[in-house]
């Protein structure tokens, strides 16, 4: 791929006054079977055998700051946290010179990219090197970026997981049925309002009862039309049981991703 320029059960909804909508997201409290929290969704390993860390989900540095408060996280094992974080630094830095059309550090949109590009050579000769330019034949010089599509999906793998884990408490250790990513712009005006109306459709069943979108469904908190939106303009995402848990983001309202299982 190339990338251009019944009533749910009981619950606990924190509001946190004097905050604005843009710097928070609602905190819910969620009762969802225990069973499940009892290992890393990603390696499969008890928890309670090995170190933790709860983990941001999205990627924290894909926001921006300030960040809003009460962002979603689950517990993981410190092996596989430590393990994402080479390929979150090259997804969130190849997602910011795209977005920017450089690898210039002092152009990035995404601060985190920035520092990355200042601090690490190897780094930024990588995503001098993911990019291509070309002229036209009418003469306009253009440009494309050939992303790592393994580290991607890592990354969208790991977020999706630990989406589809805090809405439904469903922790996804199978591997998944795809994973994809594309930008919005290579979609027809079909596709993307298919893909975006996706969560808007009605869901197929119920959430589990004490789930945290069981919540969202009856409450509407951070919901729109079926998405639930992290960021305002920085990162969306929805969660689906059809026919399976299907997980979808938007990226900076440029790049789309979904997982099946």
């Amino acid at each position: 791929m190339n990338l251009h320029a019944t009533l749910p059960g009981p619950t606990c909804i924190v509001r946190i006054e004097g905050i604005s909508a843009r710097e928070r997201m609602e905190r819910i409290e969620e009762f969802t079977d225990e069973r499940n929290k009892s290992w890393c969704i990603h390696c499969g390993r008890s928890l309670v055998t090995v170190e933790t860390n709860l983990d941001h989900v999205p990627t924290k540095s894909l926001l921006t700051k300030p960040r809003p408060h009460h962002l979603p996280v689950v517990e993981i094992c410190r092996e596989c946290n430590n393990g994402f974080s080479r390929d979150e630094q090259y997804f969130v830095t190849f997602l910011s010179c795209v977005l920017s059309g450089s690898v210039d550090p002092a152009k990035q949109p995404i601060s985190s990219a920035a520092r990355a590009l200042t601090k690490s050579a190897g780094l930024a000769s990588l995503m001098e090197r993911a990019k291509r330019e070309y002229r036209t034949r009418g003469g306009e010089d253009k440009v494309f970026w050939v992303p790592d599509m393994e580290r991607v999906h890592r990354v969208v793998l790991k977020n999706a997981r630990g989406h589809a884990y805090y809405e439904f408490g469903e922790p996804m250790l199978d591997e998944p049925v795809n994973v994809w990513a594309s930008p919005l712009e290579f979609m027809t005006a079909s596709e993307r309002a298919d893909f975006e109306g996706f969560g808007g459709g009605g869901l197929v069943g119920l959430p589990e009862v004490g789930s945290r979108m069981m919540t969202r469904v009856f409450s509407g908190l951070d919901l729109s039309e079926g998405w639930i939106s992290v960021q305002a303009g920085r990162y969306r995402y929805s969660v689906e049981q059809d026919g399976g848990i299907v997980v979808r983001s938007i990226i900076a309202e440029y790049l789309a991703t979904e997982v099946r299982w």
